[in-house]
């Protein structure tokens, strides 16, 4: 593996989302929509106003387990089959590069913006909320932005896997929608209803790994679980005893999402 190769591919995924102005056009709206959900949020509780930095980050991890996974998987879902349909991955490989620096350059690539994009929109919000909330609580906003950067790496890396796999842009992009409803929106419902199924019937001894088994789910635990005020919010993070709930644990459990997905796409990318 030579790292020159990787730079360049990777250097110019990175400059191509910066010049159509994607990296800007996602900072901004995640700059604008946690500012408004951080003012808003609280509003089902009869107030509105900036609060305790727990509430506000419990308010931006709805905003962010949404957003980011579906700009991630958007974003990688065509990285290699569109060069594919396009006839120019055959072109690629022609030149001194392996299929294994392509796809790491791709992943760089692509990660750097939406790295620079989550952190730029983040940040200046996190910038403008600190004169509310105190610069102590930029401690706690700072973990929660690298979470949320975890959280779109993990489902980059996933967008790359189904992007290898893929025969066509159209499968792709409908297996990319399809894996972002189903992780975020459906799997949490099938574990409640496991719950209520299993209610005096059987163990669940094993549910807490069910939780691991999704990285949003994975990041909402390990949001949420930090703040006594603010778990019984999220049910499902109320059944994870609290050794499996490390910060350790949970953002390892995380760095696996992005590597695991990752390498299986470099084992099928032949």
């Amino acid at each position: 593996m030579e790292f020159k190769p990787i730079s360049v591919i990777a250097g110019k995924e990175f400059w191509d989302r910066i010049r159509n102005r994607w990296v800007l056009a996602v900072a901004v709206i995640f700059t604008v929509f946690a500012l408004v959900i951080a003012y808003f949020g609280a509003a089902q509780q009869g107030a509105v106003g900036f609060r305790g930095m727990d509430v506000t980050i419990a308010s931006l991890v709805s905003l962010v387990i949404y957003l980011v996974p579906l700009i991630a998987l958007i974003l990688g879902y065509d990285a290699i089959v569109g060069e594919r349909e396009r006839g120019s991955l055959e072109l690629l490989l022609s030149l001194p590069i392996t299929r294994f620096e392509l796809l790491i350059g791709k992943f760089l690539g692509l990660a750097g913006a939406l790295s620079f994009s989550t952190l730029a929109g983040f940040g200046l919000a996190g910038v403008l909320l600190s004169y509310q909330l105190g610069a102590t609580a930029l401690y706690h906003y700072a973990g929660f932005m690298l979470s949320a950067l975890l959280l779109g790496m993990a489902f980059l890396s996933i967008a790359i896997l189904v992007s290898v796999m893929a025969s066509d842009r159209m499968r792709a992009s409908g297996v990319a929608i399809g894996l972002w409803f189903f992780l975020v929106l459906v799997y949490d419902l099938l574990l409640l209803g496991l719950l209520v199924l299993a209610e005096k019937r059987f163990s669940l001894s094993f549910f807490p790994v069910l939780l691991y088994l999704n990285p949003a789910d994975i990041f909402r635990i390990l949001n949420v679980f930090g703040f006594k005020e603010v778990r019984d919010l999220y049910g499902l993070a109320t059944v994870l005893p609290a050794a499996l709930a490390s910060p350790w644990m949970l953002g390892s459990a995380m760095v696996l999402w992005i590597v695991a997905p990752l390498g299986v796409a470099v084992w099928r990318f032949k």
